[in-house]
């Protein structure tokens, strides 16, 4: 294996390790809300709500960069309509971040403040987008190994 596949290898991990932390977020925050929690402060799974959404901010930070990067990489094309979608990515990141941000300058966050979160349009529509733009990458790339096979 050279640098460029070690390169590779990383920047996949990368988009891997920032789709994780977002869907462990989501995942554990539908726990959370099903609690029925007035509060964070108290409960073991209180204290790990806040681990989790800053985990998930430091994911989503950055987070059309990132996959720009792995498109410019793989020399997708039509190089536009990618561009077009990573602004859309873009914006549902910046809303996301706006709401979790919100949610977490709270002194307290109950249960029902993160089902309202976990109904939000805009983390919705960040989970929807990170399932199409992987999905297609990895069609990508599988389509990519196919034809240098053949």
């Amino acid at each position: 294996m050279g640098p460029r596949d070690r390169a590779v290898e990383v920047k996949e991990n990368d988009l891997g390790d920032r789709c994780n932390a977002i869907e462990e977020c989501y995942e554990f925050m539908l726990a959370y809300a099903a609690q029925g929690l007035p509060s964070d402060q108290g409960s073991q799974s209180g204290g790990q709500l806040r681990e989790f959404l800053e985990r998930a901010v430091e994911a989503v930070s950055g987070l059309a960069g990132a996959y720009a990067a792995a498109v410019k990489h793989e020399g997708l094309q039509p190089a536009e309509r990618y561009q077009a979608f990573l602004a859309v990515l873009d914006r549902d990141a910046s809303h996301s971040l706006a709401a979790i941000g919100l949610v977490l300058a709270q002194p307290a966050i109950s249960s029902q403040l993160i089902d309202n979160l976990n109904a939000s349009i805009h983390l919705r529509a960040l989970l929807t987008d990170l399932f199409l733009i992987d999905e297609i990458l990895k069609l990508q790339r599988n389509q990519g190994k196919l034809a240098s096979t053949s």
